[in-house]
């Protein structure tokens, strides 16, 4: 029997087995965008000067290197795929290939922010894994996180009509394990007594139904404009990621 603790250490990316008609590429979510709107820009404007950081769950280093962008912070990231921890140190990360456990925290001090970037969803038991997050970092430390928002306009269509069809990428992504709408995310960071300081939702500019449906015909420009302005409005319907920041108990 695998334990909670083993299952974490399972690569994500061989859940996915018989869910799509394509392999799963191990470094899909690399190349991630700085737009402010997306989940690397907010990270970044969530993120604070002069601190050590240490990022969970990195894949490739994308979003690690621009949401420690010109903030001088010390980053230790952590990876449990080789194939992503290789791109990542190659792009100057210090990247541990493997979990975090009580063996990695052993020979580091806790963290002033601990971030996750779209991990949270991966894994099986959602709580323990955050738990192990506040425990790296130090009382009154930052959490920062992003996970999909099931509640996109997207997915609420295609249960309409009877779909839930998995994709090799976005909120469908046939990897996922756990789905999340802002109550549900807010609940599972109450149970684990974190103090939430801010919300708020990106815009997926590249979800597949904007860049590979019916809506690629329309000029980018136009296209992002509509989708900016429907996140603006309705944030929980046309919002692709929640990202959070949320404080540890001190």
């Amino acid at each position: 029997m695998v334990s909670a603790a083993g299952m974490l250490a399972l690569n994500p990316d061989t859940h996915a087995g018989g869910l799509t008609g394509e392999a799963i590429d191990a470094s899909r979510y690399d190349g991630q965008s700085d737009d402010p709107l997306e989940v690397a820009g907010k990270l970044h404007a969530m993120m604070p000067s002069s601190v050590r950081v240490l990022d969970v769950g990195c894949g490739t280093g994308s979003v690690t290197l621009i949401a420690n962008r010109d903030r001088n912070n010390d980053v230790v990231a952590i990876e449990p795929d080789a194939e992503r921890a290789a791109i990542a140190r190659s792009r100057g990360l210090i990247v541990h290939n493997g979990i975090l456990n009580d063996t990695f925290m052993a020979g580091h001090e806790r963290f002033d922010v601990v971030m996750s970037s779209d991990v949270l969803e991966h894994t099986p038991a959602p709580a323990e894994f955050l738990g192990a997050m506040i425990r790296a970092a130090k009382p009154g430390g930052l959490i920062l996180l992003s996970v999909p928002n099931v509640a996109h306009w997207t997915v609420r269509l295609n249960l309409l009509v009877g779909r839930f069809d998995y994709q090799a990428v976005g909120i469908m992504d046939a990897t996922h394990l756990r789905w999340f709408t802002e109550k549900s995310l807010k609940a599972l960071l109450d149970h684990q007594h974190l103090t939430m300081l801010e919300m708020s939702q990106t815009a997926g500019f590249t979800l597949p139904i904007y860049v590979g449906g019916r809506a690629r015909h329309i000029p980018g420009t136009l296209r992002n404009a509509v989708i900016k302005a429907g996140t603006k409005a309705l944030p929980l319907l046309f919002g692709c990621q929640h990202v959070v920041k949320a404080r540890t108990p001190a």
